[in-house]
Order: structure tokens, then C-alpha cells, then sequence
């Protein structure tokens, strides 16, 4: 967080310059503000955020003043939803008032040029975006990937298996293998690629930047009236929105003259995207955008919680044991298992979910915007919420509601598949699934890339717990919490031990040779 003195000299200065507006503090008759803690004087409760993982400071006040919690920084508004009721409630039901952004001028104006769809208010080129991006990863979509995901989770695999140490890169390699081929038709062959290394750079440049915290002007956003040779935010700013514009114009380049040639290998987002751009209304840049969002939203965060699943299998061994004898008997132990096994490995899918329940990868959400003011109600109490509020659907704490998910610090897949828990649903042919999980996102702010993400996780999950034993590393125990810093985060590097189960070995190695030769 930046300094005492430089923040109370920004805010005496805007108060001076009368920058800062404070919210009238009246509410409309029979109606009183959701509870909070007070803060200070026009700073509120600015001080009292820590620089990064908020979310557990929201949660720790979420235990203090219920489901709903009301802050303010620097007057501005911050409602704090705790559990998945009220944010169902609000971001799903009445997604109509609760489905903007703020427009942050670091992440949002400044690196994105008011483009990126993750970032914008809910408007006409949001609404135009979300159409295409819903075209490319609908469900009939995703499993038209298929193919793609195959072959890069056994490149994973294979890897993995010969060198688990350096697990987080191959974790990131599938993730941006997979994308880069759906996205732009290219394959990832070594992983030094320069535009892999210049889009994953996009990636991490884009959660750095959003972060809450990270810069000044996101809380005085008055500082944006300074010329650039005063505010070297900005002109860092403009010079990131370059480099990435540069690199989404150039795979978007490559891809056109690839259709012009002839040339074209495998469909992808972007040729599909150039074959109907005038029904979908936007430019080449507004097109390049959507497309590399959808890149952002598959690459990083299907790592992430590929290496959570990991460190759950460390710290839980008996949930590693229930999954391979359920691979065991479904699959067997001559072949790996496939998409078509899905239906018959209900314990994997409730890993899978129990994973991202049990360490969120945007643990902290993506805030919503209220447009119109509302009102909503909990224990006979009408709480008045006013428009231009920032939303907070802080999944850290939404799932770890004890009313809906007993004994919430424990990573238990059998709460997914068991009737005693109140989230049993059935069949378990179909269920447990992630369609729709607060996990990813409430109302028409969901995830668009959840089903090809699904997809990947069932997959990568299965083939690991199948092919591989894992264990903790002797005398090592991981901290509580040591995660990386950002909007999306995943565990810092741990060590563990993995050896192949008996005979998958050799099995994942013939695989792997059909398809990608040898190493």
C-alpha cells in the first residue's frame, strides 16, 4: 500500500481541489446501511486493507458483521457479500442492476483502452464481446476441442511424471498449449517461444495491475488530470497497453493471412471470429481483446488450480487413496482415462470442485458495480444499497459458510457426493458438476470460458491421480496460506514426492510417443 504521507497529502490535496465526492449518508425511509466497521475520516476503511489477499481481512469482518458488510474507501462505497445466498440473491436474480464495472483507470483505462471485456461497464461492446465469446466456448464448443485437450494433458503428463519439481510449469504450459491452439492455431513445441513468453507476460501484467492496491490513482482516481510527465502511472499504463495491443494484433495478423493462404490448420477462435466480424459488430482491436480474454481467463487460472489440486492430494492422502480406487475400477489399468469416462467418475468431478471450493483461485472475486439503488433485506432488516456501490462477492468466505459447507477448512470431496451434506445432489451420473459454481463468477459476469475449464480439470485430474502416487515431502509442512499476490493467485512452489503407479509408466510414455514422438 503506498505510504501514510503520500495518501493523507493526495486526499488533503483532493479535498482541497474538491475531487473527492462523500456519499450522502441518508437511506430511505425504513431502510439503514448494512453494518461495517466505521473507518476513519474520509479515508474509511482504506488503512485497514492490506496490500494483498484482502479477501481474508473481508472475511475476518464478514464474521464480525454477517452476510453483508458495507466499507468505504476514500467514500467510496464497497458492499461485501459472504455468502453464496446474498450473491445469488443479487449478482444472479437481479443481475440486471448488479453487472457493471468500475472503471478503474489503471487497469481498465490505461492498460486496456476501455477494451478489455473482464474489465468493462456493462454496456453495448460488453454485450457484443460476451455474444462471441458465448459462441466460441458454448458446450457443443468445448467438446469440440476435445482433440486439443487430449493431447496436451498427456504432454503434461509425461512430463510431470519425469520431472514433478518443476510442476508449475507444466501445469502453465497446458493451460497456455491448450489456448494458444483454440484461441490462435498455434502449438506450443518448446515453451521459449517468444510469443508465449509475450502473451503470459500479458497475462501476469494484467492480474499485477487489476489487483486491489496496486495503484493510487484506482482509489484517487482524480490523479488521472495529471499530464503524463507528473504521473508515471500513466505513462506505464499507456506503454503496457502497447506492448499487449502489438501482440494481439500480430496472432490476429497471422491468423488472417493463414486464411488468405489458404493455410489454415485447425479452426480457431480467431478464425472463427474473422469469418463472421461484421454480424458480430466490432473492430479488429475490440475483436483482438475478446479473444485474448478468453486466452487470460483459460491459461492462468487452470493452472492454478491444477496445482491446488496438488497440494490438497499432499495434505489429504486419503482423498488421493478414494480417488484411484474409483479410476481403478471405472478405468482400469491398461489405458488412460478419457472424456468418455466422466460420467462414471463422480469422486473426480467432486475433487475437482472440492478444489476450487477449498482454495479459490480469484478468491476475492471481481467486483460488480450497482447502477440503480436497491434494497435488500436479511433477518427483518431492509438494508439500502446505493447505486455506483463496488460489489464484492468474496469467495473466500463464501465458501466457507459452515451452513452450506460443515467444516469448511477441510478439503472433504464427499460433500459433493454424500446425502448428509446439505450440497448432495443427484444423479451422480450428472452431478456433482461446476455449471454455475460461485466459484467462477455470479450472473452475467460468469466465467465465459467455464466449460472448456471444466473439461480440462476433470481431465488433468483424473489422468494424474490415475498414472501417479503423491505424497509430502518427509519433515515439511506447508504454511496456512503462502500464495502468490494478485487478483488470481495459486500456492508459491512447494515440494512434494511423485512416483508412476505400477505398469502407467510405460503406458503414459507409448502414449506420449504416438502422439508427440519422443522427448
Amino acid at each position: 500500500m503506498p505510504s501514510l504521507v503520500v495518501v493523507f497529502a493526495a486526499i488533503l490535496a483532493a479535498v482541497l481541489l474538491g475531487k473527492i465526492v462523500i456519499p450522502a449518508k441518508g437511506t430511505p425511509p425504513g431502510t439503514i446501511h448494512p453494518p461495517g466497521p466505521k473507518g476513519l475520516p474520509i479515508l474509511g476503511s482504506l488503512l485497514s486493507i492490506p496490500p494483498y489477499h484482502s479477501w481474508l481481512r473481508f472475511f475476518q469482518w464478514s464474521q464480525e458483521y454477517g452476510p453483508m458488510t458495507q466499507i468505504s474507501i476514500a467514500g467510496r462505497p464497497q458492499i461485501l457479500l459472504s455468502t453464496e445466498k446474498v450473491a445469488n440473491d443479487l449478482l444472479r436474480t437481479r443481475s440486471t442492476v448488479y453487472s457493471s464495472r468500475e472503471q478503474l483507470p489503471m487497469a481498465a483505462v490505461l492498460l486496456s483502452s476501455n477494451m478489455r471485456p473482464l474489465l468493462l461497464p456493462y454496456n453495448d461492446l460488453w454485450r457484443a464481446g460476451r455474444k462471441v465469446m458465448h459462441h466460441l466456448t458454448m458446450h457443443s464448443a468445448a467438446i469440440s476441442y476435445g482433440s486439443v485437450q487430449l493431447e496436451e494433458s498427456l504432454r503434461m503428463l509425461y512430463n510431470l511424471m519425469r520431472k514433478p519439481a518443476e510442476y508449475e510449469t507444466w501445469f502453465e504450459r497446458y493451460a497456455a498449449g491448450l489456448m494458444l491452439r483454440i484461441a490462435f492455431g498455434k502449438r506450443l513445441l518448446t515453451g521459449e517461444e517468444i510469443y508465449v513468453k509475450r502473451i503470459l507476460s500479458v497475462v501476469h501484467t494484467l492480474e499485477r495491475v487489476a489487483s486491489p492496491g496496486a495503484y493510487l490513482v484506482d482509489t484517487l482516481t482524480w490523479l488521472m488530470y495529471l499530464p503524463d510527465f507528473m504521473a508515471p502511472f500513466k505513462r506505464e499504463g499507456k506503454r503496457l497497453h502497447r506492448e499487449e495491443l502489438d501482440l494481439f494484433r500480430n496472432l490476429q495478423d497471422d491468423v488472417r493471412k493463414e486464411i488468405a493462404n489458404g493455410k489454415l490448420k485447425e479452426e480457431n477462435f480467431t478464425s472463427r471470429f474473422l469469418s463472421e466480424q461484421e454480424k458480430w459488430g466490432l473492430s479488429d482491436d475490440e475483436g483482438a481483446y475478446v479473444i485474448g480474454t478468453l486466452f487470460e481467463a483459460g491459461s492462468g487460472t487452470t493452472a492454478a488450480a491444477m496445482m491446488n489440486f496438488i497440494l490438497a492430494m499432499i495434505h489429504h492422502p486419503s482423498s488421493l487413496a478414494a480417488l484411484q480406487k474409483e479410476l481403478d475400477e471405472v478405468v482400469g489399468g491398461e489405458r488412460l482415462p478419457g472424456f468418455e469416462d466422466m460420467e462414471n467418475l463422480p469422486r473426480v468431478r467432486a475433487v475437482v470442485k472440492e478444489t476450487l471450493r477449498w482454495r479459490p483461485v480469484t478468491a476475492g472475486g471481481v467486483p460488480h458495480r450497482l447502477t440503480k439503488d436497491d434494497i435488500y433485506e436479511i433477518d427483518g432488516k431492509k438494508y439500502f444499497l446505493r447505486a455506483g456501490s463496488n460489489v464484492h462477492a468474496n469467495q473466500w468466505a463464501i465458501h466457507r459458510d459452515p451452513s452450506l459447507y460443515p467444516e469448511p477448512e477441510n478439503f472433504l470431496p464427499d460433500r459433493w457426493l454424500d446425502p448428509q451434506y446439505p450440497t448432495w445432489k443427484e444423479p451422480l451420473s450428472i452431478y456433482p458438476n461446476i455449471q454455475g459454481f460461485s466459484a467462477f463468477g455470479f450472473g452475467r459476469r460468469i466465467c465465459p470460458g467455464l466449460n472448456i475449464a471444466e473439461r480440462s480439470l476433470n481431465l488433468l485430474v483424473a489422468r494424474i491421480a490415475w498414472a501417479c502416487d503423491i505424497n509430502a515431502k518427509e519433515g515439511w509442512k506447508y504454511p496456512d496460506y503462502d500464495y502468490t499476490k494478485g487478483f488470481n493467485v495459486q500456492p508459491n512452489w512447494f515440494p512434494f514426492k511423485l512416483k508412476a503407479r505400477e505398469g502407467r509408466e510405460y503406458l503414459v510414455e507409448q502414449a506420449h510417443e504416438k502422439i508427440w514422438g519422443t522427448a
